[in-house]
C-alpha cells in the first residue's frame, strides 16, 4: 500500500512529540524579512516576535517589544487597528484571514500587508492567546511585464478610479475569464482581484489625503467610493485611522520632520 510523504512523516513524528515552541517559530521567521511573526497572550501582549516585526517598529531588540501591546509601540491611531483586531479574535475565536492593510516601517515608509491571526486554545478549548503573521504584499510590477490587453485594462482602471469597476468587468474588458483574470492578478500582484482593486483605490486616497487639500467626500468619489461612510470604514480597516485622522497624522509627521531638518547643522 502506497503511503503519502505527509502521512509517513506524521506517523514517524507525532505532533505531540515535536518540541515546537513559540520561540522556535520566532527563530524560524527571523529568516523571513518580508513577514512579521507574533504570538500574543490573552491580553494582546507579545510573547514571541521575529526580527522583522522588531525592525518595523524602529527597535533593535526583541526585549523592547515583548510584554507590550501594539498600541504601546505604534504611534497614535496606527496602534489601534491591530489592537482592535486582536480583541475581536480573542473575544470571538474567529480567525482573521489575509486582511489587507497598510503598515509603516518606521520612520515613514508605508508597506501593504496581508495579515492573518488565529486563536490559540488550551487543552480545555479556552482561548489563551493568538498567533499570526503580516506578510508584505509583493511590490507592484512594471505594466510592461504584464500581457498587453491586461496591462491596458489595469492602466485605465488606475487612471480612472471614479469609474465603476469590478473584477468581472475588468476581466471582460481584458478578454479573460474571471478565473484566468484572478490567476494573473495573483501571479503579478500577490493579491486577489478584489484586494487589488481595494488596495489601488485606498492607496490613491491616502496619497490625495497627504498631498492635496481636497475634502474627504471629494477624495472618496475621486477614488471610486460613492458612500462616505463606506469609504471611512474601508479606510480605517486598512490604515488604522479614519481619513481625517490619517491626514492630520501625516501633516503632523511632516511638520516634525521639517523642524528636525531645519535644526540640522
Amino acid at each position: 500500500m502506497k503511503i503519502s510523504t505527509t502521512s509517513a512523516v506524521a506517523a514517524n513524528f507525532p505532533a505531540r512529540n515535536l518540541p515546537l515552541t513559540a520561540d522556535l517559530l520566532a527563530e524560524l521567521f527571523d529568516h523571513a524579512p518580508d513577514v512579521a511573526f507574533f504570538v500574543k497572550d490573552s491580553a494582546g501582549r507579545y510573547l514571541a516576535v521575529n526580527e522583522s516585526l522588531v525592525k518595523r517598529h524602529g527597535y533593535r531588540f526583541k526585549s523592547q517589544v515583548l510584554g507590550r501591546r501594539p498600541c504601546d509601540i505604534c504611534p497614535g491611531d496606527f496602534g489601534q487597528l491591530p489592537a482592535e483586531q486582536d480583541a475581536q479574535v480573542l473575544r470571538t475565536g474567529k480567525p482573521l484571514i489575509d486582511h489587507l492593510e497598510q503598515q509603516w516601517y518606521l520612520p515613514r515608509r508605508p508597506v501593504w500587508c496581508l495579515t492573518t491571526k488565529l486563536p490559540l486554545r488550551d487543552a480545555a478549548g479556552e482561548i489563551v492567546g493568538l498567533i499570526g503573521i503580516s506578510r508584505d504584499v509583493r511590490a507592484p510590477v512594471d505594466l510592461r511585464n504584464i500581457p498587453g490587453e491586461l496591462a491596458a485594462v489595469l492602466e485605465h482602471f488606475e487612471k480612472n478610479l471614479a469609474e465603476p469597476a469590478t473584477p468581472s468587468s475588468l476581466a471582460r474588458r481584458a478578454g479573460l475569464t474571471s478565473p484566468k483574470f484572478a490567476r494573473l492578478i495573483h501571479r503579478f500582484f500577490d493579491l486577489t482581484p478584489t484586494q487589488f482593486l481595494n488596495q489601488t483605490r485606498l492607496a490613491a486616497a491616502a496619497r490625495l489625503l497627504r498631498e492635496t487639500s481636497l475634502g474627504v467626500s471629494a477624495i472618496a468619489q475621486e477614488c471610486g467610493f460613492y458612500d462616505h461612510s463606506a469609504f471611512s470604514r474601508a479606510f480605517h480597516s486598512a490604515m488604522g485611522a479614519t481619513p481625517s485622522e490619517y491626514r492630520k497624522a501625516r501633516q503632523e509627521a511632516g511638520l516634525a520632520n521639517k523642524k528636525t531638518s531645519d535644526l540640522a547643522p
